[in-house]
Formats: C-alpha cells, sequence, structure tokens
C-alpha cells in the first residue's frame, strides 16, 4: 500500500481554533502517540491542567486530544512537557493571519526529501517569528490521498474500475486499508518540524478539498461516488478530516460548525470586526451542484446577519476565474485531453456550475452591499498565486486571492501563461458585475508559477494583503 509513516515519539501539540466565545479562544490540541506508550502529559494553563482524552485509535498509534480556552483579547501561553508555548491571541486590534493550500502533491509525496518538501514552511515559521500570525487559514488540499486507494483489491483500479457486488467483510478490510492510509498521511505532516513549530503556537482552521478525500471526488461519475467502494472511501476520508483537520469526532463538533451532524462540514468564526466563513464545498458536490441544501442555508442564514467589518470568505476552489467554457469546449473536442474534464468540472466557473456560480456571486454582492461591508475570496487548489476583482459598483470590489500552494511544486510557467491569456478574455457571469484577473503588487503576469502563501494584515489602515512567493520573495502590500 506504498510508504507506512512510523510513529516513534509523540507528535504534537497540534492547535485547532474551535470557536470564539465571550472573549476566549476555544481551542483544541492533538496528539499522537506510539501505541503502548503512556498518554500525553497534561497541558498547564493559567494554573490549570488539562488532561487529554483518547479520540481514535490506529494500528501503530493513538490519537490524543485535550480541549482548553485562552483569552482572545491579549497575547498569552499554555505549557506542555516542559515548554511554554506563546500564542499571538489578540483578535480585537492588529492581526496577522496567514493563508496557506495544497500540503503535498499527488505522486510520491511520502518519499520527497523534508527540507525541499516544507521549505514555505520554513519560510512561514521564519515570517511568524518575525512578527507572529494569530491563526492559521488551511485552503484546501491538506494531504494529497489519491495514493492510498493502491494496494487492496477493492480499490486497486479506482476510479476506473470497480469490483462486482464486494463482501461486507472485504469492505470492512478496504475501510481499515484506507483508514491507515489516511492516518500515515496526516501525521507525517504534522511530523514535519517546520510545520510543527508552527501548528503548535499558531492555532489553525481547516476547509477540505478533493485531494483530502481523492482527486476530483464529487466530480466523478454517480456510479463511482455512491459506489460501495465510493462510499467506503469517503466515509474514512471524513473520519479523518473529523479527526486530523479539526480534532473532533462524530456527536463532538465545535460550535463554529453549521451542521452539529456534520452532513456538511461548513464553519463560521465571528471575531471583533472580522468574520471568517468556509462552506463545505465537497460532501454534498455532486457533477451538476457544488453545494447542497446544507451548505446554501448556511451561507444564507450569514447572508442575512448584519456583520460589521470584513468577512474573508474561504472557497476551496477559486470563486473568480477565467472563461473555462472555452476549455471545456476544447477538451471534449481533443479525446486525450478527455481525462481532464473532472478538473475543470470541480471549478466555479465549468458549465456545469454556472448557474450555481451565479447564485454565490449574487449573494456575496448581496452580503457586501447591505452590510457596506468588505469581503474578500481565499482560495488556493490551482499550485499557482493569482488575484481577481469584481466590480460591485459604487466604487466597491470584490477581492479574490489565490495562494497555492505551500508544498506542491508550481506547475510549467507555460500553463501560467496559457490561463493568463485565457483570463485576458475576461468574465461577467453578473450583469454589469466584470470581472479582471489582475498581476500581484510587483509583478507583471497574471499567474505566478511558484510556491507561495498568503499573509493577510490588519492594522490602523485598515486590510492588506502579501504573498510570499519561493525565488521572487514577499510582494508589496495590496489594500483590502
Amino acid at each position: 500500500m506504498g510508504m507506512r509513516f512510523h510513529v516513534t515519539s509523540t507528535i504534537g501539540p497540534v492547535l485547532f481554533l474551535d470557536d470564539l466565545d465571550a472573549g476566549r479562544m476555544r481551542l483544541s490540541a492533538l496528539f499522537i502517540t506510539p501505541v503502548g506508550e503512556a498518554p500525553p502529559p497534561a497541558l498547564v494553563l493559567e494554573g490549570d491542567e488539562v488532561t487529554p482524552i483518547c479520540l481514535a485509535r490506529f494500528d501503530r498509534a493513538v490519537v490524543w486530544r485535550a480541549r482548553f480556552s485562552l483569552p482572545s483579547d491579549r497575547s498569552s501561553s499554555y505549557a506542555w512537557d516542559g515548554t511554554t508555548y506563546d500564542i499571538a491571541g489578540d483578535m480585537t486590534g492588529a492581526l496577522r493571519l496567514a493563508y496557506v493550500s495544497c500540503n503535498g502533491e499527488e505522486v510520491g509525496d511520502m518519499a520527497r526529501e523534508g527540507s525541499e518538501r516544507n521549505a514555505m514552511w520554513a519560510r512561514l515559521r521564519d515570517e511568524h517569528r518575525r512578527r507572529p500570525f494569530a491563526l492559521m487559514l488551511h485552503g484546501g488540499d491538506q494531504i494529497y490521498a489519491d495514493e492510498i486507494t493502491q494496494g487492496h483489491d477493492l480499490s486497486a483500479d479506482w476510479p476506473d474500475r470497480l469490483p462486482p457486488e464486494p463482501s461486507q467483510a472485504a469492505l470492512a478490510d478496504l475501510r481499515h486499508h484506507l483508514r491507515e492510509g489516511f492516518f500515515d498521511r496526516y501525521a507525517a505532516i504534522y511530523a514535519a518540524p517546520e510545520m510543527a513549530w508552527l501548528a503548535a503556537r499558531v492555532p489553525s482552521l481547516m476547509q477540505w478539498d478533493d485531494h483530502d478525500i481523492c482527486d476530483g471526488w464529487g466530480s466523478l461519475r454517480r456510479s463511482r461516488t455512491h459506489s460501495a467502494v465510493g462510499q467506503t472511501l469517503f466515509a474514512a476520508a471524513r473520519e479523518s478530516c473529523l479527526l486530523f483537520q479539526h480534532a473532533s469526532t462524530d456527536g463532538d463538533l465545535p460550535a463554529r460548525f453549521a451542521d452539529p451532524d456534520a452532513r456538511q462540514l461548513g464553519w463560521g468564526i465571528h471575531a471583533p470586526g472580522l468574520r471568517i466563513l468556509a462552506p463545505d464545498l465537497r460532501s454534498e458536490r455532486t457533477r451538476r451542484a457544488i453545494m447542497g441544501l446544507g451548505g446554501w442555508a448556511m451561507m444564507e442564514a450569514e447572508a442575512a446577519r448584519r456583520t460589521p467589518g470584513h468577512t474573508l470568505l474561504m472557497s476551496s476552489v477559486p470563486l473568480l476565474g477565467p472563461r473555462l467554457s472555452v476549455l471545456e469546449t476544447l477538451m471534449i473536442a481533443v479525446p486525450r485531453m478527455q481525462k481532464y474534464e473532472d478538473d475543470l468540472r470541480d471549478q466555479w466557473q465549468s458549465r456545469a456550475h454556472r448557474d450555481e456560480w451565479r447564485r454565490m456571486l449574487a449573494l456575496v454582492r448581496d452580503m457586501v452591499e447591505h452590510d457596506r461591508h468588505d469581503l474578500t475570496s481565499l482560495s488556493g487548489e490551482i499550485h499557482l498565486a493569482t488575484r481577481a476583482v469584481m466590480d460591485l459598483g459604487e466604487g466597491r470590489h470584490l477581492n479574490q486571492l489565490v495562494a497555492s500552494g505551500i508544498a506542491h511544486r508550481a506547475p510549467p510557467k507555460g500553463w501560467a501563461r496559457f490561463l493568463g491569456a485565457l483570463a485576458s478574455l475576461g468574465e461577467d457571469p453578473l450583469r454589469g458585475h466584470p470581472i479582471r484577473t489582475r498581476p500581484l503588487p510587483g509583478q507583471s503576469a497574471r499567474y505566478v508559477a511558484e510556491r507561495n502563501y498568503l499573509v493577510l494584515e490588519r492594522g490602523a489602515g485598515g486590510w492588506s494583503a502579501r504573498w510570499d512567493l519561493e525565488a521572487s520573495g514577499m510582494t508589496g502590500p495590496l489594500p483590502l
């Protein structure tokens, strides 16, 4: 089944923001220990101790969680196993957030040399040491699980071929195989020293995307996703996502989630002058719909909420982008290109999702109009850095910032140039609200083919964004 990850010592703490409530950050700390070892020691904070509880067991490791709270109006710290961890927890004034996506690659990610793979994590760690981040937003593809279906008879040829009517025993064996495969990948990323140092000091908020399940989940044919193998794969991915991206299990979700039953995994955080929204663009996805009833109910409830300040809308696939229908028409005409059809159908701009895309853009426009409110969309997915602007009228704009990937190597520069040419056509799915793709500060091309992450800052003059590009360095600030 490919490379196994061997847990030889405790991994963690990995911090997650459960919610903000009454001036407190509700936090979870995740730990992974080898089987047979003592549980992790208690966390020490403000004279109190919090003992981790067992969340899940795997063949060679046990997963633990400690829930606790710290103030959200000032910096603070907690101690664990003799080390004190400083938390830049002041959500009330000047604020810095980091945004990352695409932490891996489709093929051979477990075999990559660590310092090459995690070079941008090391840069982000150094940036935190220079000026601390209060939160780390992860915009999708936290792991690349594409290879975990290999090595088992039922899923070896996924999604091209499916076994006829597998037995319940065979499916249970597949579930175990997949569950262990997901574990290997999450444990490996949390053990990487560059990310581990940050993850112990900066609470994370995560939104999943397709590679956290399998390439193209939801854009594959219904005969695949609704098959017994497909549903076993989704169930294992979902359990792993709850565990390793939210330090949670079914029936135990943090209060930020819109659906306590987790039929969809969208969530929202509300801080003074700031709202962070992350709709789930995978759980309810089909070839004809990006979100289902639960996702739309969450977004419409948030649109009706009066929220002063700024909204950061995490859209795991870019909300604003070029006219992909042109590319889809080309692909249908060229047989060897048809394997990329699922990749295009994954996007809001696909012909299959045009009406739903308009609905989301209209919702975002209305959110901005009724609150005289600022909204910025954050996306990953495309392994390039770019930005786009939709004109909302009366001098207001929707900014979209794309930062991708933190570990995934960049595609060829020719692909960035091709997308730039496609983007030059412009796009106006909502009449009177044209979308334009713009270069990053200091760049001439619309798309930058370098690994990158995003820094979001709130200061006296409002919000701004900078990209740290692997070769080009930190961009100038873009006012939002």
